[in-house]
């Protein structure tokens, strides 16, 4: 390649090619000449290139006439469009119960994820596969992490039930590179240097110093409006609106009846004049004040002012500290005043720079010094100082190539071939699932190890810096093992139930049981197994598990010669301080209190609740508002034909014979075996009864729950 004088920059734009040529000086810039020739068709669209042929034509012409004055071109620095950038955004999340984030390396792999995600979810709005990578992730930026769904700064070493990481990723699409440079090569030309165009407006226009604070950069154009925000030293997100000084443009044609070329000078003219003259289609003559001009479009300005507003909010999701405007459409008039207006910014925040702003370049005399320049400048210093390079490396033997757009590290070259990122780590290693007492619980398997990466085969990780023609060697980590636990494991204090003694702690232990079938606490579990812990449900149940001495006799005696028997202890208990029976219930941490006592034998009526649990009828009512308990046995008892009482005690071998009486109801006069009535001294009172407030007498029946009254009047 023949060494060139100058370096040559080209901007290629929606309506036009802008040529210009440069000579380094030092530390400084000379621009020489500066061309630009409109395409002669639609070829490009929102700075895609539609006709490769038709803008080949037009960079042709550009180059061969610079050429004929200046020498032979043959390699050129370019730019990306920056509306050709996508920013995406994508959330990824996993349970974290069993598995922290325990390093920098497990943390990388999430956040790769998501941008994995986002690159997947960018493909399929583009219609194309999913799996194959049709864009190139130029950075991300990490928006926030969550432990258990609240904002935290990191997620390295906490615990918690979920984790997740949002990230904002920029991609740039291949085709617009690769159609790019068969641009260029159908021009004869050879891609010396290549950078994307809202950062070369950026650095000549943006000191590192300024880059810290969050300032929007608009380029506006002929068809589109671009977009880049920055914040904290980098560009954190591009976008583009489809409007800018066409649609303006157009508003003049249509008002006042010019063809697009005449309206397009008028347009250029309201920056500098105050009275226009203009030629209709008509070929009528007139000369218009600037401001009639203005008011004609001024709803166009402000519609346009609304959608560049409107874009720098959602990239940035809230008001910038400051606008800057370059491109020719930035001296439409009125368009910085609107933008601060509907920012609610200051309109000294809402600034146009031009090439005076550009320090270290300066303009050969014939050059106009207008803000449309200020890109093609930047194209042409940037692509030079701070050029973008490809990069090809090896993955598993498949060549990649990457976009250098920053330090590209192992996982960039990932991302780039396609590799998806979530399946280099091994799985969990399944779960068992076991039902415990009815409630289900779940022993987790071990974690999957990390992939093993090898770089030109020495150990690497994912943030690894890759150079041109490394060679990357990834295999798949281990899946993580099945759960594994002991009974033991699961019960931990829960297989013995404390309760005091005489103020002494005892613990009972459970009767375990594994699919019905009694097992051990050594018994290794397996997935679905149903586990049941049985404690004992009484003081005596207890008592017997702790083999805790009772003397205990058994009173054995037939009733219509069917035998019965009662077990009875020579012992007094309190429950918590309470007088209980051995057939009491017992819960975790009762305090019982036993003391002997001396034999207490069965009475008749124990043994014939027994023998019919309803041998015996009780009701409650009140008389007077007073209670009553009326009691009515359902059976007459014998033993050798004497009658005896329920309240006989009785001794083994004892014969009873239980004679059922005629079942009558409860009556009102029943009550008086149990009350006592004093009768008025005045002879002339009368007796009045009631029940329940009605009036009854003493044959009536009475009911559980009744209320019975008895007054004299």
């Amino acid at each position: 390649m023949t060494t060139q004088k100058y370096i040559f920059g080209l901007d290629i734009g929606t309506r036009s090619v802008v040529g210009l040529l440069l000579k380094e000086s030092g530390n400084s810039y000379h621009v020489a000449d500066v061309l630009s020739i409109e395409h002669s068709e639609r070829s490009m669209l929102d700075g895609q290139i539609h006709n490769v042929q038709e803008v080949a034509k037009t960079i042709c012409a550009v180059k061969e006439t610079l050429e004929e004055k200046y020498g032979e071109l043959s390699s050129v620095c370019v730019a990306a469009a920056g509306r050709s950038l996508q920013t995406k955004k994508a959330k990824i999340e996993i349970p974290i119960s069993d598995n922290t984030i325990v390093d920098r390396s497990a943390l990388l792999h999430l956040e790769l994820t998501a941008v994995q995600k986002a690159q997947h979810e960018l493909a399929k709005e583009r219609v194309t596969e999913k799996r194959k990578v049709k864009d190139y992730c130029v950075g991300y930026s990490v928006m926030h992490y969550e432990l258990d769904g609240e904002p935290i700064g990191s997620l390295i070493d906490q615990q918690g039930e979920t984790a997740s990481v949002e990230v904002i990723a920029t991609f740039l699409p291949k085709v617009v590179v690769e159609s790019l440079l068969t641009a260029l090569q159908r021009s004869g030309l050879e891609l010396e240097a290549l950078t994307l165009e809202p950062i070369a407006a950026i650095n000549i226009l943006i000191p590192s110093s300024m880059r810290r604070l969050n300032v929007a950069l608009v380029d506006i154009g002929a068809g589109t409006s671009d977009i880049a925000l920055t914040e904290e030293g980098t560009v954190t997100a591009y976008g583009m609106v489809p409007s800018a000084g066409d649609e303006i443009t157009e508003a003049l044609s249509d008002h006042f009846l010019l063809d697009f070329p005449e309206a397009e000078e008028v347009k250029k003219k309201l920056h500098n004049e105050s009275e226009i003259a203009v030629t209709d289609i008509l070929g009528m003559e007139s000369i218009i004040s600037a401001e009639d001009i203005i008011n004609a479009v001024e709803q166009q300005i402000e519609s346009l002012a609304e959608e560049i507003t409107l874009e720098i909010l959602r990239l940035n999701g809230r008001l910038p500290k400051a606008v800057m405007l370059v491109g020719g459409g930035s001296l439409t008039p009125l368009l910085p005043a609107k933008i601060a207006q509907k920012l609610e910014l200051p309109e000294n925040r809402v600034a146009i720079r031009g090439l005076d702003a550009i320090k270290s370049v300066s303009f050969a005399d014939h050059i106009a010094m207008t803000p449309e320049l200020v890109t093609p400048v930047g194209i042409a210093v940037t692509a030079r100082e701070s050029p973008i390079e490809y990069v090809s490396v090896e993955v598993n033997q498949q060549l990649t190539r990457l976009f250098d757009a920053k330090q590209l590290t192992i996982a960039d070259a990932l991302l780039a071939s396609g590799m998806e990122i979530a399946d280099l780590y091994g799985k969990p290693g399944p779960a068992k699932m076991i039902k415990l007492n009815g409630s289900y619980i779940s022993i987790p398997g071990t974690m999957g190890t990390s992939p093993l990466i090898q770089l030109n085969g020495a150990p690497a990780s994912l943030d690894t810096p890759i150079s041109h023609k490394d060679a990357l060697t990834v295999t798949k980590g281990e899946n993580g093992r099945e759960g594994k636990a002991a009974l033991q494991d699961i019960l931990e204090e829960s297989s013995r139930m404390p309760v005091y003694i005489n103020n002494k702690l005892r613990e009972i232990p459970a009767a375990i049981y594994v699919n019905k079938v009694e097992a051990s606490l050594e018994y290794s579990l397996q997935d679905h197994d149903i586990v049941s812990v049985d404690f004992p449900k009484t003081i005596q149940e207890a008592l017997e598990l702790l083999q805790y001495p009772l003397e205990h006799h058994s009173v054995k005696v037939f009733i219509n010669n069917k035998p019965l028997a009662i077990e009875t202890a020579s012992v007094s208990i309190q429950k918590n301080t309470l007088a209980a029976t051995l057939t009491d219930a017992v819960n975790p941490k009762d305090a019982l209190t036993i003391h002997p006592k001396s034999k207490v034998s069965p009475s008749a009526k124990d043994f014939l609740l027994m023998y019919d649990q309803d041998a015996i009828h009780e009701i409650k009512v009140t008389f007077n508002g007073e209670p009553v308990y009326l009691l009515k046995e359902k059976y007459d008892c014998f033993i050798q034909d004497q009658q005896i009482s329920l309240e006989n005690k009785l001794s083994t071998g004892s014969r009873l014979e239980a004679v059922k009486k005629h079942s009558a109801p409860f009556i009102y006069q029943d009550v008086f075996t149990k009350v006592t009535i004093e009768q008025p001294k005045e002879s002339n009172k009368k007796l009045v009864t009631l029940i329940n407030n009605k009036p009854a007498d003493f044959s009536s029946e009475i009911r559980h729950g009744d209320e019975l009254t008895l007054t004299w009047h």
